[in-house]
This record gives C-alpha cells, sequence and structure tokens, in this order.
C-alpha cells in the first residue's frame, strides 16, 4: 500500500491536496525556504475542516537544524500545541554542531509529541553518516524519516534510498521526497521501494490583482490536477 503525502504551503494548497486524494499533508508555510511552521490558524484549519491527515512541520526559523535554547523552547511549545488541536503528528529534526543527529533534544521531542507521530525531515540528508544516523533516528523513536538520500532529489538518490530503506528493514518508514513529481514517482516506487512518497505538486498562481510592489502578484500553490496524477502514478506502481 503506498502512502502518498503532499507539502502544503498554505491552506488552499491543503484543500487542493485533500480533493487530489492524498493520503496526509505536511502543512508548513515559506516552502521557498525550505519551509517553517504555519499558523496556528492553518493548522486548526487543516485539522478540522479537511479529512486527510495532517502532519505539521515544526521548524522556526530557515537555516541550519542546530537550534538555541530559546528557539529549542518555541519548538516545544509548537509541539503542544499542535497536540492541543489533534493534529496527526508533526515533522521535526535536530543537528549538532557536527553534523550528527542531536539525540537528545529529537528523543525528548518525540516523547512530548506522543501519541502523535513523528517524522525526522531532510536534516537526516545533510548528516555526515546516513548509516549512523538511521540506527540513531530509529533508537529515539520517530516513526518514519523523509529523505532524499542525501542527494538534491530523490529520483538522484535512488541507489541511497533503496539502501536505506534495506537497513532500515521495516523498523522505521522510508519517506522519499524532493524532486518526485507525477512523471517519476512509479520508477521512483519500484527502483528502491519505498512505500511513501513526498512532493508538493506546486505551480505559479498569477493573482489578477497585480499591483505595483515586485512579485506580489506571483506565489506558488499546489496543484490540483498534479496531486490526482501524482496520486494516481503513485498507487497504480505496484
Amino acid at each position: 500500500m503506498i502512502e502518498v503525502e503532499i507539502c502544503a504551503n498554505s491552506v488552499q494548497s491543503a484543500i487542493n491536496a485533500a480533493k487530489g486524494g492524498a493520503d496526509r499533508i505536511e502543512l508548513c508555510q515559506n516552502l521557498n525556504e525550505g519551509g517553517t511552521t504555519p499558523s496556528y490558524a492553518a493548522i486548526k484549519y487543516c485539522v478540522e475542516k479537511l479529512s486527510l491527515k495532517t502532519m505539521v512541520l515544526i521548524r522556526p526559523r530557515p537555516g541550519d537544524f542546530c537550534y538555541n535554547d530559546a528557539e529549542y523552547e518555541a519548538i516545544k511549545e509548537d509541539v503542544l500545541m499542535c497536540k492541543k488541536l489533534g493534529v496527526h503528528g508533526v515533522v521535526i529534526g535536530f543537528l549538532d554542531k557536527n553534523l550528527d543527529i542531536d539525540t537528545k533534544r529529537t528523543a525528548e521531542i518525540v516523547k512530548l509529541a506522543r501519541p502523535m507521530e513523528v517524522t525526522f525531515h531532510r536534516a537526516f540528508d545533510r548528516c555526515r553518516d546516513w548509516h549512523k544516523a538511521l540506527e540513531q533516528i530509529i533508537e529515539c523513536g520517530c516513526d518514519r524519516i523523509l529523505t532524499s538520500g542525501q542527494r538534491k532529489t530523490a529520483p538522484e538518490g535512488a541507489d541511497n534510498l533503496r539502501e536505506i530503506q534495506k537497513q532500515a528493514n521495516g523498523r522505521i518508514k522510508i519517506l522519499a521526497g524532493s524532486g518526485v513529481n507525477s512523471q517519476n514517482v512509479a520508477n521512483l516506487i519500484r527502483t528502491t521501494g519505498v512505500s511513501e512518497v513526498h512532493s508538493s505538486c506546486k505551480h505559479t498562481v498569477e493573482n489578477p490583482q497585480k499591483t505595483n510592489i515586485e512579485d506580489s502578484s506571483r506565489y506558488m500553490e499546489t496543484n490540483l490536477e498534479e496531486v490526482k496524477s501524482f496520486v494516481g502514478n503513485a498507487k497504480q506502481s505496484k
């Protein structure tokens, strides 16, 4: 059974993901900067109004994944807020200055988040030793890892994804993401053996209410038709 997750950068993107048949969303904002924590209102809307599962990215800022104490306190408060709202799961990632998994903070957040699911995001792809990182993330109790196989895109990292899937051996779910679309998703699933795939299915929207402010009339949004194609091709790949 293939599960499809859509990275939704807004309420409308989440609505399009639901209409397109996705199993769940990773809700975020500021996707052009790698994604940050979405607003309270956006999270509440998706949990209450949409039938699919809502995973929420917990990331207080762009940049690296080594957070100071104040940022970490904010992360914990966001996790508790998600739990209170009935979110299905959170998406987190912590590294230390040596590009190893920060196991202390990862384990603490997993414990704090329960009974929500916990996905360790693509901070995994920045680790210096993915074999070691995989075992540490499993030990911390995470439910899945979002990864491109330590390459820029998942299709480029397909060989590594296959090895990651093999080492995981059912102990944790491997969610393949980055550069995955309706055209390559079926081949990626067959090549790597993963059972979960992730895509933003985004396109550029031209706002008819144009202004004189540069680029204010254009923004990125999940495309409903691409979601439908992506879901269909993914589900039919096995």
